[in-house]
C-alpha cells in the first residue's frame, strides 16, 4: 500500500474519530456560535496526514495504532487553531476552497473558536483513558514544546512582514519553518506516536529526526505547489504567497540570486492581487533557479531522512507507509 492509499482509506475514519470530540452544549446559541462552526471548519480537514503518521509510528515500534488516536487527535486540534488564527494574522480569503473562517464569522468569533480548538489539545490527551498518567505527561510536554517552537515560527513570519524585512538568508527561512511547520506536521506526531506505544528512546528520536525532515519538505513543497501547482492553479488562492509576501525558500533565494531580487522583494511588499504582477515575480523565482533550488533541497531532506529511518526500524508495514511518505511529498514536486 502507497502513503497517498493509505491517506485515502483511513481519512473517513480518522475525520469521525475527530469530530467525536466536539460536544455540543446545551445551549443552543453556544452551538450557532462556537461549537457548529467549529465542527464544520474541523470537517473540512484536508488529508489529516498528522493524526494518521502518529497512529503509523505508534504502529511502527510494535504497538497497538488505537494507543494513539487521542493524542492525533489532540494534534489536529491543534493544526486547527493554528489555521484560524494564522489566516487572521496573514488576512486570507480562502482556506481549502472555501471562505475563511473569520470572513464568514467575523474576527471575534474566529478567534474564540481557534482559543477552543488550541484548549481541546490538552484536553484531548488529559481524557485519555488508554493511557497512563505518566506518559500522558510526556505527551502534553511534547505538545507544550511543539506549540512553542510553531509561534515562535509564526512570530518570525508575521514580524519579518511587519517590518518589511528582506534582508534574510536561507538559514533564517530554515529557522522559522523548522519551528512553524516541521514540529507539528511531522516531528511531533511521529514522536508522540512512539510515545504512545511505549518505543524506546531510539525509536522516538529516529521517528522524530525523521519527521522534522519530512515536515520541512511539506512546508517546502507547499511553497512549490503555491507558485507552480498545475491544480492548485485552478483555486483562488493560487499564488496567494506573493500577494502575502511570504518569505519563501523560493522567494530569499531568489532576493539573494537574481539580479531583480530588488523588483521581486517590491511586489511582494505590494501585496499585489494582479495576475499579470503575479506572474512577473513567478518569472523572476524560475529565472534565478530558486524554484529548483527548493525542490532540490526537499528532495534531498526526505532522501536522507529515509536512510536514517531504515537504518533505526525494523521491516515492518507501518514503516514502509511512512517511508512512502516522503516518496508521496517527492512525487507531488516531480
Amino acid at each position: 500500500m502507497s502513503f497517498e492509499t493509505y491517506l485515502k482509506e483511513n481519512s473517513e475514519r480518522i475525520d469521525a474519530a475527530i469530530a467525536s470530540y466536539f460536544e455540543l452544549s446545551d445551549v443552543a446559541d453556544v452551538n450557532r456560535y462556537l461549537y457548529e462552526p467549529l465542527a464544520a471548519y474541523s470537517a473540512n480537514g484536508g488529508k489529516r496526514h498528522r493524526p494518521l503518521i502518529c497512529e503509523l509510528a505508534c504502529a511502527a515500534v510494535g504497538s497497538d495504532p488505537s494507543r494513539a488516536r487521542n493524542s492525533a487527535a489532540a494534534i489536529e486540534h491543534f493544526h486547527t487553531a493554528a489555521l484560524i488564527h494564522d489566516d487572521i494574522a496573514d488576512e486570507s480569503k480562502m482556506r481549502r476552497g472555501v471562505p475563511c473562517m473569520h470572513l464568514t464569522q467575523g474576527e471575534g468569533l474566529a478567534i474564540n473558536a481557534g482559543d477552543l480548538a488550541l484548549s481541546s489539545v490538552t484536553g484531548t490527551v488529559l481524557a485519555d483513558a488508554t493511557l497512563d498518567d505518566k506518559t500522558k505527561l510526556r505527551v502534553l510536554e511534547e505538545l507544550v514544546h511543539m506549540t512553542t517552537r510553531t509561534i515562535e515560527g509564526q512570530a518570525l513570519d508575521i514580524g519579518w512582514a511587519r517590518d518589511g524585512r528582506f534582508d534574510l538568508n536561507i538559514e533564517d527561512y530554515l529557522a522559522m519553518a523548522t519551528r512553524k511547520t516541521a514540529y507539528y506536521s511531522g516531528g511531533t506526531p511521529l514522536a508522540v506516536g512512539a510515545i504512545c506505544g511505549g518505543g524506546t528512546e531510539e525509536q522516538v528520536e529516529a521517528l522524530r529526526g525523521f519527521g522534522m525532515a519530512c515536515g520541512l519538505a511539506f512546508q517546502i513543497q507547499d511553497d512549490i505547489l503555491n507558485l507552480v501547482g498545475a491544480q492548485e492553479s485552478t483555486r483562488k488562492d493560487f499564488r496567494s504567497d506573493i500577494t502575502e509576501g511570504k518569505r519563501t525558500l523560493i522567494a530569499v533565494h531568489a532576493i539573494t540570486h537574481s539580479l531583480q531580487g530588488d523588483e521581486l522583494a517590491t511586489i511582494l511588499a505590494s501585496h499585489t492581487t494582479a495576475p499579470t504582477m503575479l506572474s512577473i515575480a513567478v518569472d523572476i523565482m524560475q529565472e534565478a533557479g530558486s524554484i529548483d533550488f527548493a525542490r532540490d533541497y526537499a528532495i534531498g531532506l526526505v532522501n536522507r531522512a529515509k536512510s536514517k529511518l531504515t537504518e533505526m526500524l525494523e521491516p515492518s508495514q507501518p514503516r514502509d507507509l511512512l517511508l512512502s511518505m516522503a516518496d508521496f511529498f517527492i512525487s507531488r514536486m516531480s
